[in-house]
């Protein structure tokens, strides 16, 4: 299984799991074109869409995907702030139910951020195990069994925010109350256990108030794991076992 970042920032996220046969799509802030360049021009590939919550970076191109006929899910809070207007529907999905999508299944959970029912997701297929998604939230409350690849959001230091001397409080405050910090990602991934786990792949990096370099050191030092920054044009091996 092969992960392929296209984008992970204000401007635009969406992340791919595919191989061969299939593809499973995270977000929709990418243009559909450039995930099909991603697949090798193959549509039927796709076997589903799963979208975080109700951001313009995470959601700016739901409708031409749904108008494609591709499936995607996502919470009604999300469907309810997105108003599409397409004439194909989301599929609505639920914190705590699980779905199969193709060979991947997805459990989705309940996360941390200023819109309605924002999710994260846990994700298996047989070739990569067990994969954590969580972005756009300040904190999550729970822990997660045999993971073997992360994706965590870590959007800004304190210290960095704190040295900018942002003069909008209300930015300042949003960040602080609707993303994750790089301190609240450290005691995130400690409080899991990491043992089974290959890769770290830190996800929606503030353009201004982190910094990649420290962040990653200091995440892989901590952990011991390999550590990844999700810059677009990323594309890593996802496998079971690291052999």
């Amino acid at each position: 299984m092969k992960l392929s970042v296209l984008g992970s920032s204000s401007s635009g996220n969406s992340y791919v799991l595919h191989n061969e046969n299939e593809a499973l799509i995270i977000e929709c802030g990418i243009k559909p074109i450039e995930i099909k360049k991603t697949i090798g021009f193959d549509y039927a590939k796709i076997n589903g869409i799963i979208v975080s919550h109700s951001d313009q970076d995470h959601i700016k191109y739901i409708d031409e995907y749904l108008n494609l006929g591709l499936n995607v899910y996502t919470s009604a809070g999300t469907i309810e702030e997105t108003k599409t207007k397409s004439n194909f529907s989301p599929i609505v999905c639920k914190h705590g139910s699980e779905f199969r999508i193709g060979e991947f299944t997805v459990l989705p959970f309940d996360t941390q951020h200023d819109c309605k029912e924002p999710l994260g997701f846990l994700i298996n297929h047989p070739e990569c195990g067990n994969v954590l998604f969580a972005t756009d939230t300040y904190y999550l409350k729970y822990k997660f069994n045999e993971l073997r690849h992360i994706l965590i959001e870590c959007n800004y230091s304190e210290e960095i925010l704190q040295r900018n001397g942002v003069s909008n409080e209300f930015l300042k405050n949003r960040t602080i109350n609707s993303h994750m910090s790089y301190d609240t990602c450290c005691k995130t991934l400690i409080a899991n256990d990491l043992s089974l786990v290959q890769n770290i792949v830190l996800i929606h990096l503030s353009d201004r108030n982190s910094d990649a370099k420290l962040f990653r050191e200091g995440i892989s030092s901590l952990t011991g794991k390999n550590i990844y920054i999700a810059d677009a044009g990323l594309e890593i091996e996802l496998n079971k076992t690291p052999f």
